[in-house]
């Protein structure tokens, strides 16, 4: 197909209409990235504080409004999630109602009853329903995923300073669900026990947390967490019977390593780095459009949320 051809196509294509609900840090990039997107079109934003609402729908020529429930008044097919977690359930589930495809920002809800809920709901209305467990789009974590072959022993560090405007959820649900929804997708196996320890630092959920999973197949995985560490740390340690494998996500980079002869040779893994968020968004319209599985649906959301939940109860047991 040639290069017209394709621009045609594109520019054929019905956009999918979308509004960004919660306008953080992370919903007001949410916005500009839908308002880029060529296959996409942002049709409004919402917020609670009409301040910050005004100003981004006027940076992005578009409406804005204060409440989720005022949307049903311009045309949608979706909406992007990305408010408190505690508010994830309801505002999705009154979407899902009424027959509006739903991005949610993760974790996927408070509780597995919510989570099990909504996927019910998605599915009685053959709606997709993605959340945003982003690190599933990391160049450095989709090339590995291709090498990784029955691991034994994982390890996953994720440790940074504290951001203020996370306080609802603790470490485990705030970061720790990311590498926790990684190694589910590496070990394709059912937890078989969970250990885990963890304390409050400067809020009234866990800001550190450590936790030992061991899976049905063999598989250990040791996670660390932590948001009072001066120093940002995103990295996974996936070791095999023949090599093993050191990714970093921030760098999006990763080294094979393998024993030859009477040493360790170290072998850097070949990755087009890409914008993960970016890559994540533009896969759920592609998903709306099609009607394709995404990639965290929310079975998968409810996987991880449930090993999480597990975690931090033996952390407050």
């Amino acid at each position: 197909m040639t290069f017209r051809k394709v621009f045609a196509t594109i520019r054929d294509m019905k956009k999918i209409r979308i509004a960004v609900i919660g306008l953080g840090s992370l919903g007001s990039v949410h916005a500009r990235i839908f308002s880029k997107l060529e296959t996409a079109s942002l049709n409004a934003v919402c917020d609670i504080d009409e301040n910050l609402a005004k100003s981004v729908a006027e940076e992005l020529k578009i409406p804005y409004f204060n409440s989720y429930n005022d949307l049903l008044n311009i045309e949608l097919d979706a909406v992007s999630i990305v408010t408190p977690t505690f508010l994830h359930h309801d505002i999705a589930k009154f979407f899902l109602e009424r027959g509006i495809h739903v991005f949610i920002e993760k974790p996927i809800t408070n509780t597995l009853k919510e989570a099990s809920r909504l996927i019910k709901i998605a599915k009685s209305k053959n709606l997709i329903m993605q959340v945003g467990h982003v690190e599933r789009f990391n160049s450095a974590i989709v090339a590995t995923e291709k090498l990784s072959d029955k691991p034994r022993f994982i390890e996953c560090d994720r440790l940074g300073p504290f951001k203020p405007r996370v306080k609802d959820v603790g470490v485990v649900l705030d970061l720790m669900i990311h590498d926790i929804d990684i190694v589910l997708g590496l070990t394709k196996s059912r937890v078989k026990t969970i250990d885990a320890v963890g304390m409050k630092v400067l809020t009234n959920h866990e800001d550190i947390a450590n936790a030992r999973i061991r899976f049905k197949n063999g598989t250990v995985c040791d996670l660390t967490a932590s948001r009072v560490t001066n120093e940002a740390l995103r990295k996974i340690r996936i070791f095999q019977e023949d090599c093993y494998i050191s990714l970093d996500y921030m760098k999006q980079e990763a080294l094979i390593h393998r024993k030859k002869g009477g040493e360790i040779v170290s072998e850097k893994i070949d990755i087009k780095k890409e914008a993960p968020l970016e890559k994540e968004l533009s896969s759920f319209i592609d998903c709306v459009a099609h009607h394709k599985k995404p990639v965290v649906s929310g079975v998968e959301a409810y996987e991880a949320l449930k090993v999480a939940l597990e975690i931090i109860r033996k952390i407050n047991g």
